[in-house]
C-alpha cells in the first residue's frame, strides 16, 4: 500500500506537467477553433529564455521566471493578432498548418537566439525532502503537485464562476453569437493564446529539472497532452485535464507493477487508450456535435 501511494503521488506530479499542457491546448481550441501543434515548441522557447538568463546571465531563477511569463504573454498576443486573427478564412485545417509552420519558425529561432547547447535548469525548490508512508518526496515534487492542482482549480473556478469565464464559455460555444451579444471575442481569444503559452511555460519549468532544456525536451509532454485531450474530449475544459492525470497514473502503475513494465508499459497504455476511443470516439467527456438547420 505504501508503495502504491508513492507511485500515485509521483503520477500526480508528472500528471501536472501533462495537465497544464492539455489545458493550454483545449483553451486555444475552444476559443480559436484550431489545434495548436506548436504549443510545446512555444513552451520550450520561453523555458529556454528563462534557462539562458539563469545559466548564462547569472540571474536568480525567481527573477528570470517573470521575464519568461512576460515573454509568453507577448508571444501569445502577437501570434493571435498578427497571424491567427488574419487567417479567419483559412479554416480549421489551414490554422493547424499555420501552427505546424510556427514549430519550424521557433525551432529555427531558438538555437540562433539561445545557442545550440542544452541548458540545465534548477528546481523551483532546490532542497528538502519529506517522507510520506516511507516514500521520500522532495519539496519540489510536492510543490509541483499542489501548484499544478492550484492552477487547475483557479482556472476552472474562473471559467465557471466569473464574468471572464462566461465570456470564454460564450466564445467557445459560438463566436458569432457571442460577438452579437457584445462579448469582446477578439480580446478573449488574445487572452486565451497568452494564457495558453504561459501554461506551457509553467509545464516546461516543472519538466526541465528532470532532463535539460533542449529543442525537444517538451515533446513527450506534448504527445501525452494531445493524447489526454483526445481521450478526455474536446467538448469540455476539464475532460483533457482529468484524462492527463489518469494517463499518468495508468502509465506509472503499468511500469511499476507489470512484468517488464518499463518495456511494455507504454504500448499497453496506448492499447488501453485505443480501446477507450473505440467505445468513446468523442472522448470520455466529449459528445457529438449536432448542427441544427
Amino acid at each position: 500500500m505504501a508503495n502504491f501511494i508513492g507511485v500515485f503521488l509521483r503520477s500526480l506530479e508528472y500528471g501536472s506537467f501533462y495537465a497544464l499542457s492539455a489545458l493550454s491546448i483545449i483553451l486555444v481550441y475552444k476559443t480559436s477553433y484550431t489545434t495548436n501543434f506548436a504549443q510545446a515548441t512555444l513552451g520550450m522557447f520561453n523555458t529556454f529564455l528563462v534557462a539562458t538568463l539563469v545559466v548564462r546571465q547569472g540571474w536568480s531563477l525567481y527573477a528570470a521566471i517573470p521575464i519568461g511569463i512576460l515573454s509568453a504573454i507577448v508571444l501569445g498576443i502577437l501570434i493571435d493578432v498578427i497571424i491567427i486573427r488574419r487567417a479567419t478564412k483559412a479554416g480549421a485545417v489551414g490554422k493547424q498548418i499555420i501552427t505546424l509552420g510556427l514549430i519550424s519558425v521557433f525551432l529555427g529561432l531558438a538555437p540562433i537566439i539561445f545557442g545550440v547547447d542544452n541548458l540545465s535548469l534548477p528546481r523551483l525548490i532546490s532542497a528538502g525532502t519529506l517522507s510520506i508512508f516511507g516514500n521520500p518526496f522532495s519539496y519540489n515534487a510536492l510543490f509541483n503537485i499542489f501548484f499544478g492542482l492550484l492552477i487547475m482549480i483557479t482556472m476552472f473556478t474562473t471559467i465557471q464562476k466569473t464574468k471572464i469565464g462566461l465570456a470564454i464559455r460564450t466564445t467557445a460555444s459560438n463566436e458569432t453569437t457571442a460577438r452579437i451579444m457584445g462579448v469582446p471575442t477578439k480580446t478573449v481569444t488574445m487572452a486565451a493564446w497568452a494564457m495558453a503559452i504561459v501554461l506551457s511555460l509553467i509545464s516546461g519549468l516543472m519538466t526541465a529539472p528532470y532532463s535539460s532544456v533542449s529543442l525537444t525536451f517538451m515533446n513527450d509532454v506534448q504527445i501525452t497532452a494531445f493524447l489526454a485531450t483526445v481521450v478526455g474530449g474536446f467538448a469540455t475544459f476539464h475532460g483533457p485535464v482529468i484524462a492527463a492525470y489518469g494517463i499518468s497514473i495508468l502509465l506509472n502503475v503499468f511500469q511499476v507493477y507489470m512484468p517488464e513494465g518499463t518495456v511494455w508499459g507504454k504500448p499497453i497504455l496506448y492499447a488501453v487508450l485505443l480501446l477507450i476511443m473505440y467505445f468513446k470516439p468523442y472522448g470520455i467527456f466529449g459528445k457529438q456535435r449536432v448542427k441544427k438547420v
